[in-house]
């Protein structure tokens, strides 16, 4: 049986940190890894149809940008990793998207990166960590 974790992956060095952790447990145990980039994305009840439509536009150009800017490359990248690679790029919130994520992929373990630092809405609403750590279907593992 083979091992598919999900990866959180956002471009930034811990997201970095967090996909090479993921590489190397899925060479060493013959698995595969998603990596997987959620867009915050909250909806607004109260918007006109043109709103609406204009804000759908607006959402198939940022996913179009995320995939040429932060998957496409690091895929490239992983080519000759030697470890099966995919993607999943989707709106919504973080933490609830890669739990869908991890169980739509039928992975066994989600990864994600520490940021080291905490922001005034992470400390009020709960950090993506704090989040995955009281919410995933399988384990988590922070990376520093």
């Amino acid at each position: 049986m083979t091992h598919k974790i999900v990866v959180g992956f956002d471009g930034s060095a811990s997201g970095r940190a967090a996909l090479d952790f993921a590489v190397r447990v899925a060479r060493a145990q013959g698995g595969s890894i998603v990596i997987a980039h959620v867009l915050e994305w909250s909806p607004y009840s109260f918007l006109t149809p043109n709103e609406i439509e204009e804000r759908h536009k607006r959402r198939k150009e940022e996913l179009a940008r995320a995939r040429t800017a932060v998957l496409d490359p690091v895929v490239a990248e992983l080519a000759e990793s030697g470890v099966e690679t995919s993607t999943a790029l989707k709106y919504g919130h973080i933490a609830e998207t890669l739990c869908k994520i991890a169980s739509d992929e039928g992975a066994g373990q989600i990864v994600i990166g520490r940021t080291g630092h905490s922001t005034l809405s992470a400390r009020l609403f709960g950090s993506v960590a704090g989040s995955l750590a009281q919410a995933a279907p399988v384990p988590v593992t922070i990376v520093p």
